[in-house]
């Protein structure tokens, strides 16, 4: 008689079912586990016997045991699927034969890993397998307890949490009583973000401030060139802070990809905060987009899904690295094609990156010469590609702050004003962009385009004469009329004005050839 146990295993950000299959068979005495399992998997025979038998109950060592993970062609890997081989061998050996009392484990998705007394471990992506069993129909989950918080994020799904194999067995015998987590609702994301980081704290830098918030009214990718400590990682960090809060939607997004990751923080249901991260630039394409050996997994560009992705010196990042970014950037997701599987990632990140003028640093440093001939500081910016730097809306020069502007500068504006002025205009942007299912400028498509950044006689003329004087790609065309009508949004303004448009085209500054730099 076959005995089977739902559980499931993670494809991406969601949790694929797999049904556990144990037979016993008269012959030679053997342990055979199939269904395309990891070594991860392989090993749990020796886990789950090890934890059957400190229980002082029998483990089938005398009799041919198959257990089959299906369907068979998914690959499967972790350790989640401990806790249901134990619960479907001791079902098939009537160690927890049917109870009225108890519930039936037909009606629950079971999922843990089991340590060699017991012991229920935490494991990847409790939260997707929840959801799983919602979808399902099933009544719920049956995890380890550390997990039990986030799984509770799920309406309509009972979450029993265990501590031991042995809470397991004397529920399903009837002989004690486990009660659900009781669900918590999602927090209020708190303006204290990125380490207790405030817009205040920086002295100076009105016009890198402006542009910044205008980034974050639009979500547009921003790229800030300035000398070593300027304050372009500083502002960087203190972006989140003005950031609007995070939807319930975009909330249940951000905590699946760290759930399925591992990553996350212990008895914390929710990723309520806009995440922010910043890679170091010895990262590899896998790192950076996700991929790896067998079953793909995110990158950091997934990590920072609804959130920040900080580059830091950006030219030091391998060339290939920063080429992998292109794709994603357009499409707000990253696809991971192996043999015999191809995986989606959500990506809608905010892409802020930082660099210095030139190898040394000082390039338009009116403080300390630059010391860099003009070929080297071509070659240094030649790092970056075009395609790359299309597909960044704005480039803002951060100048270094003369001692005197520090020494008197006054607390600046902090960053719940700035907050309250990105969150107007992006209210002001979902509601004509909900028609078509988009809540930015920047994720703008042509027909939007078309319909919402309307120019002006005047504005056609100026446009005109940049584009044919610097030379610029359509899609850098594009990027300037969204950001000018993220500045009409913040202004409140019904159209795009010359006013919004020439800000527009001063936050292309890498556009301008070099030698027009060199002379201003």
């Amino acid at each position: 008689m076959v005995t089977r146990v739902h559980s499931a295993t993670l494809l991406g950000v969601d949790a694929s079912l797999v049904d556990i299959e144990i037979d016993f068979a008269v012959g030679l005495p053997a342990f055979h586990l199939v269904g395309l399992p990891d070594n991860a998997i392989r090993e749990s025979r020796l886990r789950v016997q090890a934890a059957i038998e400190n229980l002082t109950l029998e483990f089938p060592v005398d009799r041919r045991v198959t257990v089959n993970l299906a369907p068979a062609n998914i690959r499967k890997d972790g350790t989640a699927f401990d806790l249901p081989i134990a619960l479907a061998i001791l079902r098939a050996q009537g160690v927890l034969p049917p109870v009225a009392r108890a519930p039936r484990l037909g009606d629950y998705l079971v999922a843990g890993e089991l340590a060699l007394d017991g012991r229920l471990r935490p494991i990847r992506g409790a939260l997707a397998m929840a959801i799983l069993a919602r979808d399902m129909g099933l009544k719920g989950v049956m995890i380890p307890r550390e997990n039990a918080a986030e799984a509770a994020v799920v309406e309509s799904v009972e979450v029993l949490g265990f501590e031991h194999l042995s809470e397991v067995v004397a529920l399903m015998q009837a002989r004690k009583l486990v009660e659900p987590f009781e669900r918590q609702p999602m927090p209020a994301a708190s303006l204290r973000r990125v380490g207790d980081v405030d817009f205040s704290q920086v002295s100076g830098q009105l016009p890198a401030k402006r542009a910044l918030e205008v980034a974050a009214a639009g979500a547009h990718n921003v790229l800030m060139i300035g000398p070593p400590g300027s304050g372009k990682s500083m502002l960087a960090r203190r972006l989140a802070t003005i950031l609007p809060e995070m939807s319930f939607e975009e909330a249940l997004e951000t905590t699946k990809i760290y759930s399925v990751t591992g990553r996350l923080p212990p008895h914390t249901p929710w990723i309520s905060e806009r995440p922010f991260r910043a890679p170091h630039h010895t990262i590899s394409e896998v790192g950076l987009v996700g991929g790896g050996s067998g079953i793909p997994r995110p990158g950091e560009l997934s990590m920072a899904h609804n959130g920040v992705l900080f580059l830091d010196e950006l030219p030091e990042f391998r060339r290939n690295s920063l080429e992998t970014l292109r794709q994603p950037l357009e499409n707000r997701q990253v696809t991971l094609t192996r043999s015999l599987l191809s995986l989606t990632y959500p990506a809608d990140v905010m892409l802020v990156a930082a660099m210095n003028p030139c190898r040394c640093g000082h390039f338009g440093n009116s403080a300390r010469r630059c010391s860099c001939s003009i070929d080297e500081i071509k070659r240094y910016r030649s790092r970056l590609s075009g395609p790359l730097l299309d597909r960044i809306d704005i480039h803002i020069e951060v100048p270094a702050v003369p001692y005197e502007e520090l020494r008197r500068a006054q607390p600046s504006e902090p960053s719940v004003a700035i907050r309250q002025r990105v969150q107007r205009a992006r209210d002001r942007q979902r509601e004509r962009l909900q028609s078509c299912g988009r809540h930015a400028n920047s994720q703008m498509g042509p027909d939007q385009l078309r319909r919402h950044c309307a120019l002006t006689d005047d504005c056609h003329e100026m446009l005109a004469r940049v584009v044919d004087r610097l030379g610029l790609s359509a899609r850098s065309c594009d990027r300037m009329l969204k950001v000018a009508r993220t500045i009409a949004d913040l202004d409140e303004a019904p159209s795009i004005t010359q006013a919004h448009l020439a800000e527009a085209i001063h936050y292309r500054s890498l556009d301008r050839p070099l030698d027009a730099q060199l002379a201003s």
